[in-house]
């Protein structure tokens, strides 16, 4: 329980901080709520990255009048939840484990479009090398979704695998902007968000996953996407 409450204090500090340091207490159903988050396996990073979508939508839509509960922002925690199990390669590991099928992804096309909007809208400081790769990933990213719409076995094949190898690529790029710092950071996030599930996973999965996770964070620090399709 100890941890559980934590973990609400730690969200309850973040969303005071989001809406202007009004307090909302997680408690009573609300609780009840986030406990089963926090069963789930849901990391404090990617619960905070769904509040600050959530308030970042209705913020652009200009409907904020009064403070954001922790409700509101379920929807978007798990969205980025599933978005995150993917990437780590958790969603297959508790999908078999359960005998479930793991969320449904998007169409190539609709990913493709996705992965550029992200590139073209980031804003972190990048150096000028770094920028002169994104133009060009961009440009082979559109040819492989002009491709993509009607390709099918092998061709699509060797689509997919040339996004995997573009996705390698930006990921050296990115880890090579970053100060050590930054690196070690990432990494003793990568291992606490693998925390919850270390007793559901092989060592050989476990390790695998913390340096998925740790190519996310990567990603979320310059804010990039996950280019390869999965």
């Amino acid at each position: 329980m100890t941890e559980l409450s934590e973990y609400c204090r730690e969200l309850e500090a973040y969303l005071c901080r989001k809406n202007g340091g009004h307090l909302i207490r997680i408690v009573g159903p609300a609780f009840e709520r986030v406990s089963g988050w926090a069963e789930r396996g849901v990391p404090l990073a990617v619960a905070f990255r769904g509040i600050d979508r959530y308030c970042e939508r209705i913020e652009l839509k200009g409907t904020r009048r009064r403070p954001v509960r922790i409700e509101f922002c379920e929807a978007d925690i798990f969205d980025i939840f599933d978005d995150w199990r993917r990437s780590v390669g958790i969603v297959q590991a508790q999908a078999a484990a359960e005998a479930t099928a793991p969320p449904r992804k998007p169409a190539l096309t609709e990913h493709l479009e996705r992965v550029v909007a992200r590139l073209v809208g980031s804003r972190a400081p990048r150096s000028p090398a770094f920028e002169r790769h994104v133009e060009a990933l961009l440009a082979e990213i559109d040819r492989l979704s002009g491709e993509s719409k009607k390709s099918r076995g092998d061709a699509r094949a060797a689509i997919l695998d040339r996004l995997a190898e573009l996705d390698k690529g930006l990921l050296r790029m990115a880890t090579a902007e970053l100060d050590d710092a930054a690196v070690t950071a990432a990494r003793r996030e990568a291992e606490a968000e693998l925390a919850p599930f270390g007793s559901r996973l092989s060592p050989e999965m476990r390790a695998q996953a913390v340096e998925a996770a740790f190519d996310r964070h990567v990603r979320d620090t310059l804010g990039l996407p996950m280019v390869r399709y999965q």
